[in-house]
C-alpha cells in the first residue's frame, strides 16, 4: 500500500495572540518570549509572525536547542527603550543562541542608540552598551531582508557559528556613531553575506579571528570604515582567518577600503586564502592590505597615498599579488607607501607599485 507525501503544515503563532502590542509604548517583551517557547517546543515547523506595528523591547534571549525548523517573520519595527541603560547593561539586545534552522526575515530593529553615542562621547558613566542581533553557536541560519537603524554597538553579529546565510540586509546609522560595526563575523564557518548596503560609523564588515569561508559579494559600503580583517594578535593563541573573499562590490566614502589589522605582538594566529577582486571605490581613504591577492580595483582615492602596505619588520608581509589596480587621486596619479613586504604585480597597476 502506497501512501502519497503530505506535506506537513506549518504551524503559526501571532505574537498578538500572547498579548504584544504594536503601539512602541507597552513592553512585548514577555509576549515574544512565549510565543519562542511555544516555536521552540514544536515538533512542526514554526512560523512567529509580527505583523505591522511597532513592538518595544528590552533585553530578549531567544534560547535553543529547538525541536524543528523556525521562521521569524517581521512585518513590523522592533524598537528598544529610549533610556539607553534598559538594554545597554547587557551585551546583547536581541539574542539568539544554540539554536538550528532559525530563518530571521523581514522587518526593522531600531535600537535608538543616539542618547548611548551621546553618552560614550562624553566620557560619562555610561553601560558596556549592546549589539542590536547577536547569533551565538548557531547552525543553519538565515537572516534576509532585515534592515537595522542606529544601533548602540555592532548591529549584527555572528558568533561560532556555522551556515550562515545573510542577504539584502540593510544597516544605516551615523557615519560618526562610535564602534557601530554593520556586520561582525567571528568563530564561524562558511558564512555568506550578499546583496548588503551597509552605512555606519565603523566597519562595514569586520572578520574576527577564527573565521573561516567567508564569501561576500555585492556588498555596498560607505560611509564607514570598509571591510576589515582584525584587529588580530589580541592574544597569543589565536585562531586563524582563512578562506575569506569578496567581489564584486562599491566604496563610497569610506574611510577606508580594504584591511588587515593585527596588534604589534606575538601570535600563532595567521591570515592567508584571501582574495578581493571587483571592487570600484569612490572618495575612499587608503587600502592597506597583507597576505592576500588585490585583483580588478578601479575608482578613486581620498588621499594622496591610495595603497599602503604597512607590515611588521619581523613579519614581513609576504605573498602579495597587485593585478590590474586602477586608482586616481583628483584625476592625477596618486601615490604608494610600501614597509616590509614581498610580492607580485601583473597587468597594469596605478599607483606604482612599490612592491
Amino acid at each position: 500500500m502506497c501512501l502519497p507525501n503530505v506535506a506537513r503544515a506549518v504551524v503559526t503563532y501571532n505574537v498578538l495572540s500572547f498579548g504584544a502590542k504594536g503601539d512602541g509604548v507597552r513592553d512585548s517583551t514577555g509576549p515574544f518570549l512565549k510565543a519562542w517557547a511555544s516555536a521552540c517546543s514544536s515538533t512542526q515547523s514554526t512560523t512567529i509572525y509580527m505583523p505591522k506595528g511597532r513592538y518595544l523591547l528590552k533585553n530578549v534571549e531567544f534560547r535553543g536547542p529547538c525541536k524543528s525548523k523556525i521562521k521569524v517573520q517581521i512585518d513590523g519595527t522592533l524598537v528598544a527603550p529610549m533610556d539607553y541603560n534598559a538594554v545597554g547593561k547587557s551585551r546583547s539586545w536581541i539574542f539568539f543562541i544554540k539554536v538550528n534552522r532559525v530563518s530571521v526575515v523581514g522587518g526593522t530593529l531600531d535600537a535608538k542608540g543616539s542618547s548611548f553615542w551621546s553618552c560614550r562621547k562624553s566620557r560619562s558613566n555610561c553601560p558596556v552598551g549592546a549589539r542590536s542581533i547577536m547569533f551565538n553557536w548557531a547552525n543553519d541560519i538565515v537572516i534576509s531582508s532585515l534592515t537595522s537603524i542606529n544601533s548602540q554597538l555592532m548591529h549584527l553579529v555572528i558568533n561560532s557559528c556555522n551556515n550562515v546565510m545573510v542577504s539584502n540586509v540593510k544597516i544605516i546609522a551615523p557615519d560618526d556613531s562610535p564602534n557601530t560595526d554593520g556586520i561582525h563575523v567571528q568563530g564561524s564557518t562558511d558564512v555568506t553575506i550578499k546583496g548588503c548596503n551597509i552605512r555606519t560609523g565603523d566597519d562595514c564588515v569586520s572578520i574576527g579571528p577564527g573565521t573561516s569561508g567567508l564569501w561576500m559579494e555585492r556588498i555596498q559600503c560607505g560611509p564607514g570604515h570598509g571591510v576589515s580583517i582584525g584587529s588580530l594578535a589580541r592574544e597569543y593563541n589565536e585562531a586563524g582567518v582563512e578562506n575569506v573573499t569578496l567581489i564584486n562590490s562599491d566604496f563610497i566614502g569610506s574611510d577606508n577600503g580594504l584591511r588587515i589589522k593585527s596588534w604589534a605582538r606575538p601570535s600563532v594566529g595567521f591570515v592567508k586564502k584571501i582574495l578581493f577582486q571587483n571592487i570600484v571605490m569612490k572618495n575612499t581613504s587608503g587600502v592597506k592590505i597583507s597576505d592576500v591577492t588585490y585583483k580588478n580595483i578601479v575608482g578613486t582615492s581620498a588621499t594622496k597615498v591610495a595603497v599602503t602596505f604597512d607590515c611588521s619588520p619581523t613579519t614581513p608581509c609576504t605573498s602579495i599579488m597587485l593585478q590590474d589596480v586602477k586608482l586616481n587621486y583628483h584625476n592625477n596619479t596618486p601615490q604608494s607607501l610600501c614597509k616590509n613586504i614581498r610580492g607580485i604585480t601583473r597587468g597594469v597597476i596605478r599607483p606604482n607599485s612599490c612592491l
